[in-house]
């Protein structure tokens, strides 16, 4: 008997409707997926920007997104073109329609239009602004891809050897990688190869068609001695870092990667240059030998998606929602339990007023600063401006390191422990002035 085939449809032939419910399907999966920090890893690193000595390295050759942080590469290519005489800052520049497209963080370029190169190096520097980004690659490369062939060539020579570009901006690409070792290293040659643009990174504000700009490098305008550099974020990166700052006549670089939100990497960038300012070092260099032994005359002889925190909480919180679940401190991306834990910068003597909680008491300091580090991982934005403090306390046994949050109320403080908690983590409220 035969069996009529009417109506019925091959099997494995989606129909259009079928497709559209897997197409559905999937972007839901990527909605709950959206907030990828499980792919950032955390890095930092810690030089003397003139002698490339390492005063602090975690992770340092590991390599990561660099998110924004690819901008210092692009602007550095842009001072290059300068110098060289290929562009003028007051000069025009056209936008394509590629590079109005870009996603924010932008200045709104239109397609079609031109910009004054300068307008563009504020906007990359100050405001984060892809679609500068990709107009300047495209001026000096000719397209955003051959151009990112170039920064991939110039980071060699350099002596970035584990960074490689795929576009100007920092946007969302598998195959733009970069480590915090030849970050600082791009920082050090942004100082001293270019030192007479180095002001673009350390401006608060600019100009732009008659609206007022205004940046978001927040550490920068409270940590004493900080002039520059840069912020960055994806999802898949994290909160991402440069930052150089002066004490004393001495010059320091700091790098973080994969931090889990801006304040906790704002905090934690603090703690590294403070322990790094305060004498903390191992010698190990960052930069050539050629510029460790002379580094003022190696100056004139050395051969030649979605992105950043302005619009990093909205990501988040609409892929929490895609999801189904917002959680508390919405907009704040937090990583997770198995991340690797970042060492904590042990703060100087001298306990932070405020109420506080401990996580723990150890026989070394190392393990207080990790037992610190999982802590304001595991409590997301409660602790971001927690400060940590490593208390050291002689016993007859020895001396033993309490690990510690300090300066927050006490309604942050109970509520931090009680999240804490939760995730099975020890941790004990610490008032004002209470005895060690």
């Amino acid at each position: 008997m035969m069996v009529g085939t009417r109506g019925i449809r091959p099997v494995g032939v989606a129909t259009r409707r079928t497709r559209k419910v897997f197409a559905l399907l999937g972007l839901l999966a990527l909605a709950m997926a959206a907030p990828a920090s499980a792919l950032a890893k955390y890095a930092s690193i810690v030089i003397d920007a003139e002698t490339g000595q390492v005063l602090h390295a975690a992770g340092a050759d590991t390599r990561n997104f660099p998110a924004s942080l690819t901008k210092m590469m692009t602007l550095y290519m842009a001072f290059d073109a300068i110098e060289k005489g290929r562009l003028k800052l007051d000069q025009r520049i056209p936008v394509s329609a590629h590079a109005a497209g870009q996603a924010p963080s932008k200045l709104g370029l239109r397609a079609g239009s031109t910009v004054k190169l300068e307008d563009c190096i504020l906007g990359m520097a100050v405001k984060s602004a892809n679609d500068c980004a990709a107009a300047v690659g495209e001026a000096i490369g000719g397209t955003e891809a051959n151009f990112a062939r170039m920064m991939t060539e110039r980071a060699r020579q350099l002596g970035m050897t584990r960074t490689t570009f795929r576009n100007a901006s920092g946007l969302p690409n598998a195959g733009q990688l970069s480590t915090a070792r030849d970050m600082a290293r791009l920082s050090q040659a942004l100082i001293y190869d270019h030192a007479k643009y180095y002001h673009y990174f350390g401006e608060r504000s600019f100009e732009f068609s008659g609206v007022t700009v205004a940046g978001h490098n927040r550490l920068m305008y409270r940590y004493p001695g900080m002039d520059g550099l840069k912020t960055g974020f994806i999802r898949a990166s994290g909160f991402n870092l440069a930052s150089s700052a002066v004490r004393d006549g001495r010059r320091l670089i700091g790098v973080v990667f994969g931090g889990q939100t801006a304040g906790w990497r704002d905090n934690h960038m603090a703690g590294l240059l403070d322990e790094a300012f305060a004498g903390r070092s191992t010698p190990v260099l960052v930069a050539s030998a050629d510029r460790a032994r002379s580094p003022k005359a190696n100056q004139r002889n050395r051969p030649v998606e979605r992105d950043d925190e302005d619009v990093a909480p909205k990501v988040v919180a609409a892929a929490a929602k895609a999801a189904g679940s917002i959680a508390s401190g919405a907009g704040e991306l937090v990583l997770p339990r198995t991340a690797v834990a970042a060492p904590m910068a042990a703060v100087p003597k001298g306990r932070p007023s405020g109420w506080g909680i401990q996580v723990g008491a150890f026989n070394d300091r190392a393990a207080g600063q990790r037992a610190v580090s999982a802590a304001t991982q595991r409590a997301g934005s409660l602790l971001d401006k927690a400060i940590p403090h490593v208390l050291e306390v002689s016993t007859a046994k020895g001396p033993i390191y309490r690990a510690r949050l300090m300066g927050m109320d006490e309604k942050t403080a109970r509520q931090a422990c009680s999240r804490l908690a939760k995730t099975g983590h020890g941790c004990l409220t610490v008032p004002p002035q209470a005895g060690l």
